[in-house]
């Protein structure tokens, strides 16, 4: 058995059949009933859309085809594109040269008979066939002719439906997209003169927010603790021996600590404060509603997950904890914090200490 040649216009073709983006997609039911219909108004078991890839024909619906075969060798609907312009009718592939030593045909139960009709585009691409079979020798009536080949082109018609309704659905995500660019960007801009207007209220190596940042927070809390009553703390954590690290292992590590410490001081005070670093190895954590008590037992979990850590390097962290006491002003309760961790400090590190 020799292959069926390729068309003149192969590769133009192909770039036709790949526009339509239909190769290995799923089953959809328009395909579906065509193919349905050609069976049953040609009388015939198995029908087919085909469409005849470089070096496959892979099948877009089919019925009574138990095992279509994805060779374009051996396809009968290979040398139907080749005159696209007609259906190819084959009566009795055996007595056709062309396939009678055909795997398809010489198998038990094995085609006799095929009849496809090109699936042309606009521009005169056959794409593949749709394609009836059957295993007995037979031919199609004019009518019949006439209706597979009407299929054949309401095949095409939705293919090119497809085409223009997967166009318009991108068209229509890529405004949305671009829309959204806009507000991004418009929100952007917003951010960026907020962030101007603020002297950047961020920390660029951690992330977190920064000194200015926390003082603000801590001013609006005290005023909202102020009205309610509720209690608020503040805790001042220090990174100990941090200039020893430095000197041992290089800014980058330390740097790294820095970092690893405030994801997990971030994470410990998510949802309901918030950290901040105050500068160098120095981080303030905001804990409003939270009693001395409960304050100093957080801190102590802090400092205990400091030491789990997983930076490969041995690093404790002093913290100190304070709370609001009534007319305190915003540097009097970090000051009492403050001074609390140096109690910590003077106390031997690694370890919790709330003021009185």
């Amino acid at each position: 058995m020799s292959a069926p040649p390729k068309p003149d216009n192969e590769e133009a073709r192909l770039d036709a059949l790949y526009s339509f983006d239909i190769l290995d997609s799923a089953p959809e039911q328009g395909f579906d009933d065509l193919v349905r219909i050609a069976a049953g108004i040609c009388g015939v078991p198995m029908a087919a859309v085909t469409l005849i890839d470089r070096d496959r024909q892979w099948f877009k619906a089919q019925v009574g085809i138990e095992h279509p075969d994805p060779s374009r060798e051996s396809s009968f609907c290979a040398h139907a594109i080749l005159a696209p312009e007609r259906t190819m009718v084959v009566p009795d592939a055996t007595r056709d040269t062309r396939f009678a030593d055909n795997p398809l045909v010489t198998a038990e139960n094995g085609i006799r008979f095929y009849a496809g009709a090109p699936l042309l585009t606009r521009e005169g691409f056959a794409l593949g066939a749709l394609c009836v079979v059957d295993d007995q020798p037979r031919d199609l009536a004019p009518f019949q002719c006439e209706a597979l080949e009407a299929l054949s082109r309401q095949v095409t018609h939705l293919l090119e439906l497809r085409r223009v309704s997967r166009d318009l659905s991108h068209q229509l995500r890529e405004r949305a997209w671009y829309e959204q660019q806009m507000r991004l960007y418009q929100a952007q801009l917003e951010q960026q003169n907020a962030e101007l207007s603020e002297q950047t209220r961020t920390d660029p190596l951690t992330g977190l927010p920064n000194r200015r940042a926390f003082a603000a927070a801590l001013e609006g809390a005290i005023t909202r603790t102020t009205g309610t009553g509720d209690p608020l703390a503040v805790a001042v954590v220090d990174v100990d021996h941090f200039k020893t690290i430095n000197d041992l292992h290089g800014h980058d590590e330390g740097d790294r600590v820095l970092v690893a410490l405030a994801d997990m001081l971030k994470s410990q005070a998510a949802g309901r404060g918030m950290a901040a670093r105050h500068g160098g190895e120095e981080f303030v954590v905001l804990l409003p509603g939270a009693t001395l008590e409960e304050a100093r037992l957080q801190c102590e979990f802090m400092r205990q997950s400091v030491g789990l850590l997983p930076i490969g390097l041995p690093v404790s962290v002093s913290i100190g904890v304070a709370t609001h006491r009534r007319g305190d002003a915003a540097e009097d309760l970090f000051r009492r914090a403050d001074q609390a961790l140096y109690e910590a400090k003077r106390g031997g590190r690694d370890r919790v200490v709330a003021a009185d």
